[in-house]
C-alpha cells in the first residue's frame, strides 16, 4: 500500500479519496452537439455540486459526450469549452479538480488544468500503444512532461491508466512491465486500474498486484460500488466513481445525490473500521 505523503497527491494522508466524474454532454464541435452551450455548463456545475454536497473529495471533468473521439488532438473549441466548464466547477465547489480530454489529448488537458487551476489530469495512454475504436493510440510521455514543464505546471499531477479500458495492447506483455515503465520511464504520479469498459468491475487481484509494486498512489477507476468496497479499498488510496452515481446507472441522467451520499458514507465507514 502506497504512502500518500506525495507532493502530487492532493488529498489528506490516510484518507481514501472519493473522486466523482462529471460526464459532459457533447461540447461545441462534437458530432452530437445540440447547443446552446449554457445548459451544458449548468448541468456540469449541478452535477459537481451534487458530488460536493454528498461528501466527495474530488471531481474529474471529461468530454464524455464528444464521441466519436479524436485519437489524439482535439480542436481549440474543445479546449475553450472545457476550460470554461472546469473553471466554473472549481469556483462553485472547491473540490480537488482533474481534467480528462478524451481520447488522449494530454497536452490539451494540461492547458485546461492550468486555466482552471486543476490539481491533476488523467491520461488514458501515457506510454506504449493501444488498439482502440479510434485506431492506434500512442503514448506521448516525452511531449507531455516537456509541455508540463513549459507551462510551469509541475504541480499538476499525471494520473495514468494501467491497461486502459476500451482498448487492447498491440503487443501484450506482463502487467508488471507496464506498471514499472509508467512510473519510472513515463513519469506517472498516480496509477488508475479499471475494468475492461466503462462501469465494468475492476479486478481486485490486479489492484493488489499493481499496489504492491509501486510507491505512487493507486486508484480503482471503474465499476466501484458500495458492496465491492471491502475488496477494493485495502489496495488503493482512492476510487473514481462515475456510472454508479448516476440516476438509474445511466450516464445520460444527472448524478443522484442519494447514491453519492451512500457511497461516500460506505467509504468512511470502512475507514473507521480499518483505521
Amino acid at each position: 500500500m502506497q504512502a500518500t505523503d506525495n507532493p502530487h497527491w492532493p488529498f489528506p494522508p490516510g484518507r481514501k479519496a472519493v473522486v466523482g466524474v462529471v460526464h459532459l454532454p457533447p461540447l461545441p464541435g462534437a458530432a452530437d452537439y445540440q447547443g446552446p452551450f449554457q445548459p451544458v455548463l449548468r448541468r456540469a456545475v449541478e452535477d459537481a455540486l451534487v458530488l460536493a454536497r454528498g461528501g466527495a473529495d474530488g471531481v474529474i471533468v471529461e468530454n464524455y459526450g464528444d464521441a466519436p473521439f479524436f485519437a489524439r488532438h482535439v480542436g481549440p473549441e474543445t479546449v475553450a469549452a472545457m476550460s470554461v466548464v472546469a473553471a466554473a466547477v472549481k469556483r462553485e465547489t472547491g473540490l480537488v479538480l482533474g481534467v480528462n480530454v478524451l481520447r488522449n489529448d494530454a497536452q490539451a488537458a494540461l492547458a485546461v488544468a492550468v486555466a482552471a487551476q486543476a490539481q491533476f489530469v488523467r491520461i488514458n495512454v501515457l506510454i506504449g500503444a493501444r488498439l482502440t475504436d479510434q485506431g492506434i493510440v500512442e503514448g506521448t510521455a516525452a511531449e507531455v512532461l516537456r509541455y508540463r514543464k513549459l507551462l510551469g505546471a509541475e504541480q499538476v499531477a499525471l494520473w495514468a491508466d494501467v491497461d486502459v479500458k476500451h482498448s487492447a495492447p498491440l503487443a501484450p506483455r506482463p502487467l508488471e512491465e507496464e506498471v514499472e515503465e509508467l512510473v519510472h520511464r513515463g513519469g506517472a504520479d498516480c496509477l488508475i486500474v479499471t475494468g475492461s469498459r466503462t462501469g465494468a468491475t475492476v479486478d481486485a487481484g490486479q489492484l493488489q498486484q499493481v499496489s504492491g509494486q509501486v510507491s505512487v498512489p493507486v486508484l480503482a477507476g471503474s465499476g466501484v460500488r458500495a458492496e465491492l468496497l471491502p475488496e477494493v479499498l485495502p489496495w488503493v488510496q482512492g476510487v473514481i466513481v462515475g456510472t454508479a452515481l448516476h440516476r438509474q446507472g445511466r450516464l445520460s441522467e444527472p448524478l443522484d445525490p442519494a447514491a453519492v451520499e451512500r457511497l461516500v458514507q460506505a467509504v468512511r465507514q470502512w475507514e473507521a473500521q480499518h483505521g
